[in-house]
C-alpha cells in the first residue's frame, strides 16, 4: 500500500536543537583540536556522529522503565530481559553488561590469544584496542567487493567474509595459531554492510572443520537480518526472527551493544550456547560489571532494552530504518557525492579520498570533511579512516587503511527527512567547492592507536 509508506510511528514528545553561527563553530572546532568527539553536544545543530545509544525509545519502552525490578540479585527484570534475548537469538546463555565494549572485553578475555590470530570480516575500533592491549593478532577478512566504495557493484553482501583469505591463513599459520572467528553483522567499517546467511553458514562449516570458534558482533543484528530478508533467495517468506535465530544457529557466542539495535540508551549482551563459556564469562562480569544478573545495568534499563529488541525486530520499523538511510544516500548521488553503495543499514559513508580527491591520506582526508560539515551547518559526522583505522608497523611507521571515510549515522527514530536533506544539502555545496580545502595534522594522539581518532588533536594545514 503505497499511501502507508511513512514513519510508522508519530512524535510525543520533542528536544529543542540549538542554531549557531559559522563563526561560533570555527571557534568550538579549534578549542576542540578539530575533533568532533571533543565538540559538546549543545554546538551540534543534527548529530550524526553516531548510532551508539542515541535512538529515540517508544512509550512501550518508557513505560517498561517503570517496572523496573532494581534488586541486586535475581530481580525479575533480568527474567524479562533474558525471555526476550532467547526469542531473538534463539541461544540460551545470557549474560548483561552495561554496553557493549563490556561485552568485547569478556569476549576478548575468553576468546582472543597473545599472538594469535583473530579473523573477522572488518573489526571494529575497540576490539582492536582490547587485541592490542592483549597482544592478540586481527586481519580483517572481508571480500574483495567490501573494499571497493566506486558505484554499486551488484554485489548485495560487501560485509562477507573472504573464505579463500580466512583457508590461506589457516593452511599458512596453522589452525591451533587462530584462536576466533568474529563477524560483524553488519560491518560498521565498510558502510553497514550486511552479511549473508549463506556466508555465515560456510564460516561457520569452515571455522567448525579446524575446532575455531565463531562469535558474531550482533550489534545490528535487525538490519542484517533485513537486508537478508529483501537480498537473499529463499528468505523472502521467512520472519525477522526466524532469520536471527538461524543467524545465531552458525556461531558458539554472540555480543552486542544494544545501544544500536536494541534500541536503548544504555546496554550491552554476552550470549552464548556454551555452558563453560557462560561461566567464565559470569566471572568476569562479577569482577568488571556486577552481578550476573544485573551486570552493570539497572533494572528499569533492563526492561527498556527486553521491549526494543522486539520493536528492533518488527518488519514495518526496519522498512522505514532501511528507506531512511536509503533516503539520505539517494539524495547525496544526487549532488554527485561519492558514497558506498548500496547503502547500508545504519548510515551513510562518504569516501573522504574520492571526495577530497586534492588531500593525501596522510593529511586526513575524511576528516576533513567532517570538520567541514560541523563548520558550515553545525552538523556533526565521524572519521572512520586515516586517524580510526590507521596503524604502524613494528618501526613506528604508519599503515593507511584501504578504506578512507567519513560516516553520517542516522540515530534511530530521531531525525526527519528536512533534517536530512540539510546534511545533503550541505556536503554538496563542499563537493561543489572541495578544490578550495586543505589537509590537516595530526598533532596528538594517544598512548593506543586503534583507539587515538577519540581524544586526537589536529590543526588546519
Amino acid at each position: 500500500m503505497y499511501y502507508q509508506t511513512a514513519e510508522p510511528f508519530k512524535i510525543k514528545v520533542v528536544e529543542q536543537i540549538k542554531k549557531s553561527t559559522k563563526r561560533e563553530r570555527q571557534q568550538w572546532l579549534k578549542e576542540a583540536g578539530y575533533n568532533a568527539f571533543r565538540l559538546k553536544a549543545e554546538q551540534v545543530y543534527i548529530d550524526c556522529i553516531t548510532d551508539s545509544g542515541t535512538s529515540a525509545m517508544s512509550d512501550k519502552q518508557w513505560a517498561a522503565m517503570m517496572i523496573g525490578d532494581e534488586s541486586y540479585a535475581g530481580c525479575k527484570s533480568f527474567y524479562n530481559l533474558e525471555t526476550s534475548v532467547q526469542d531473538v537469538f534463539g541461544m540460551p546463555y545470557v549474560q548483561p553488561t552495561h554496553q557493549g565494549r563490556a561485552a568485547d572485553y569478556i569476549m576478548t578475555r575468553i576468546y582472543a590469544k597473545p599472538k594469535k590470530y583473530a579473523i573477522g570480516n572488518m573489526h571494529f575500533d575497540t576490539f582492536r584496542g582490547n587485541a592490542e592491549v592483549l597482544g592478540a593478532l586481527p586481519v580483517d577478512y572481508v571480500v574483495d567487493e567490501g573494499l571497493n566504495s566506486v558505484g554499486n557493484t551488484g554485489y548485495p553482501f560487501k560485509g562477507n567474509i573472504d573464505l579463500n583469505k580466512m583457508q590461506n591463513l589457516i593452511n599458512e599459520k596453522g589452525a591451533e595459531n587462530i584462536s576466533v572467528v568474529i563477524v560483524t553483522v553488519t560491518c560498521n567499517n565498510n558502510g553497514g554492510q550486511p552479511v549473508s546467511m549463506q556466508n555465515l553458514r560456510e564460516v561457520s562449516k569452515l571455522a567448525k572443520k579446524y575446532n575455531i570458534p565463531v562469535v558474531i558482533d550482533s550489534a545490528r543484528l535487525a538490519e542484517n537480518a533485513y537486508f537478508i530478508k529483501t537480498r537473499e533467495k529463499g528468505y523472502e517468506n521467512k520472519s525477522i526472527k526466524e532469520i536471527t535465530r538461524e543467524m545465531f544457529s552458525y556461531c558458539e557466542t554472540a555480543t552486542m551493544s544494544s545501544k544500536k539495535d536494541g534500541l536503548v540508551n544504555i546496554g550491552g549482551l554476552f550470549v552464548t550456547k556454551n555452558k563453560d563459556v557462560f561461566a567464565m564469562a559470569n566471572q568476569l562480569a562479577i569482577v568488571h560489571e556486577g552481578f550476573i544478573t544485573y551486570g552493570g545495568m539497572s533494572g528499569r534499563d533492563m526492561e527498556a532494552l527486553a521491549v526494543g529488541l522486539q520493536e528492533a525486530t518488527s518488519e514495518d520499523y526496519l522498512e522505514y530504518r532501511i528507506q531512511q538511510v536509503k533516503y539520505l544516500g539517494d539524495q547525496l548521488l544526487k549532488r554527485n557525492v561519492p558514497i558506498i553503495e548500496p547503502t547500508g543499514g545504519h548510515g551513510v559513508y562518504v569516501d573522504g579520498r574520492r571526495f577530497f580527491e586534492n588531500i593525501p591520506q596522510c593529511e586526513f582526508p575524511s576528516q576533513r570533511l567532517v570538520v567541514a560539515m560541523f563548520e558550515e551547518a553545525g552538523v556533526r559526522c565521524v572519521e572512520l579512516g586515516a586517524c580510526a583505522f590507521g596503524s604502524k608497523d613494528s618501526d613506528g611507521n604508519p599503515i593507511w587503511p584501504a578504506l578512507e571515510l567519513m560516516r553520517i549515522a542516522l540515530p534511530r527514530r530521531v531525525y526527519t527527512n528536512s533534517h536530512l536533506d540539510v546534511i545533503a544539502n550541505v556536503c554538496g555545496d563542499i563537493y561543489k567547492n572541495r578544490n578550495s580545502f586543505s589537509g590537516l595534522k595530526l598533532v596528538y594522539e594517544g598512548p593506543i592507536t586503534a583507539l587515538r581518532h577519540f581524544t586526537a588533536g589536529f590543526e588546519l594545514l
